[in-house]
């Protein structure tokens, strides 16, 4: 992947930019404004800019490497760099990609036990209380719709709404079935047991 250096150049140019402004600026509204637009971009310029240093120490190593002497050290160094290259690429990519229109919404967020019994249950819960707990490190807020206990703890479905600033964008990849491979405090055997549970997360309209 060799992404347009014209693209890379216009999102470093448009962050100085932000940040020249943001010195000069005496409205209140626009310092909001450029504040806010200079936390969205900052990621993606320092994303780039480790990709521009990356492929420069690349094509200095490519210089060394014609100099008999440093040849061995420099192949070396420049087989490591090119094994980063694609991944740092990739995550250049994906920050430059168009954001979700919904990705400072706030969420609603729904955990159900799937096959397990009991067990589901108590992963269910466990689920939860992850995402309450990181909820809580981010500053958001959980605010309980409803919840339906397990019978053994936990929870059959729970559903809760978190509000707070780029909530959505933040939690729309845990959608989807989680699975958990554990030996259960329901089980007194001492087996392993699968267990599942389904993660929705919506866009709060």
């Amino acid at each position: 992947m060799r992404l347009p250096q014209a693209r890379l150049d216009q999102v470093l140019d448009r962050f100085h930019e932000v940040e020249a402004r943001m010195g000069a600026a005496t409205d209140g509204v626009e310092i909001v404004r450029l504040s806010k637009e200079h936390a969205e971009l900052k990621p993606v310029a320092d994303a780039v800019q480790g990709l521009a240093r990356l492929r420069a120490e690349m094509a200095d190593l490519e210089v060394m490497a014609a100099d008999p002497e440093m040849a061995a050290m420099a192949q070396d160094e420049l087989r490591d760099l090119t094994e980063r290259l694609p991944q740092m690429e990739r995550d250049v990519a994906l920050l430059l990609a168009p954001r979700d229109a919904d990705e400072n919404a706030s969420a609603v967020l729904e955990v159900r036990a799937g096959t397990g019994g009991d067990e589901a249950a108590l992963f269910a819960g466990d689920l939860f209380r992850m995402y309450s707990r990181y909820a809580a490190t981010r500053g958001w807020r959980i605010e309980l719709d409803s919840a339906t206990e397990g019978d053994a703890g936990g929870y059959k479905e729970i559903i809760a709404t978190v509000t707070g600033d780029g909530v959505f964008g933040r939690l729309k990849f845990e959608s989807g079935g989680h699975r958990v491979q554990r030996v259960p405090t329901t089980e007194a055997g001492g087996r392993i047991h699968t267990s599942a549970a389904t993660v929705a997360v919506l866009p709060e309209v």
